[in-house]
């Protein structure tokens, strides 16, 4: 069992982006928003407090998210809004011992529910992309369609046309 994965998360053609490293929230934000890396790696130092080399702290990420929600984003020279998706969502509800309880949707079974749109999603430790059913990770996460998804954020372009642009 994989996933289908682009590789153009991890092709990014920039001298910033071989050198960097912990860097899956930039590659995440880059690959969402259709911009530069530089531009996503800019967007995370100014917005998340990103350092260097060091990762991207989750809480502001949370934080951001949720102000981006009604005040949406602006990321290079375009402008997007950010839907925080609901506990609905993001989990399955199942009855155990004739109780319903909640648990936290796989990336395959997120998928599966989402095949259209862009996400920017949150598992253990990681953050990646979902456009249109597709996975834009690294290639070596292909095999990993259990992780358990913590947050999902949706990621709308404002432009009018600008589902049919193709490049």
């Amino acid at each position: 069992m994989y996933l289908k994965v682009n590789k153009s998360y991890s092709n990014f053609n920039d001298s910033l982006a071989k050198n960097e490293k912990n860097d899956c929230v930039v590659r995440s934000i880059a690959s969402a928003c259709n911009v530069s890396y530089r531009t996503a790696h800019t967007f995370c130092k100014e917005n998340f407090n990103r350092v260097d080399k060091r990762g991207t702290n989750n809480m502001n990420i949370v934080t951001q998210m949720l102000k981006w929600e009604t005040t949406g984003i602006e990321i290079g020279e375009k402008k997007l809004s950010i839907r925080v998706l609901p506990k609905q969502e993001t989990k399955n509800k199942y009855k155990l011992h004739g109780k319903e309880i909640w648990r936290k949707k796989t990336l395959k079974s997120f998928i599966a529910t989402h095949k259209q749109g862009t996400y920017l999603v949150m598992v253990a430790n990681h953050a990646l992309t979902v456009k249109d059913g597709e996975v834009l990770d690294w290639d070596t996460n292909a095999y990993l369609p259990t992780r358990k998804v913590q947050s999902v954020y949706e990621v709308i372009d404002n432009r009018v046309g600008a589902q049919l642009e193709l490049f």
